[in-house]
């Protein structure tokens, strides 16, 4: 399988890591860790279902998964700005 291949493979709300580097990738230095944490979660959702190949749907999100998708985000910036 290309590598291609792998970025057109369908995402889900479980995919918390794929998730939050594809927000990172379109959202970049305009959130900051702490701005990250105060996202409001119907925010995150919206953004979350926009992402090309995304796959899951509303009624499957939970909060944990939400939870999860900040953290990795999180990761994510702070990984790109040391």
């Amino acid at each position: 399988m290309a590598f291609k291949d792998i970025e057109d493979l369908p995402i889900y709300w479980n995919d918390h890591e794929d998730v939050a580097m594809r927000l990172y990738e379109k959202f970049g230095e305009e959130f900051s860790e702490g701005k990250i944490y105060r996202i409001r979660f119907t925010e995150l959702i919206e953004w979350v279902l926009e992402i090309p190949n995304f796959a899951g749907t509303r009624e499957d999100c939970s909060e944990g998964h939400l939870e999860q998708i900040q953290a990795k985000w999180v990761y994510e910036w702070r990984d790109n700005n040391k």
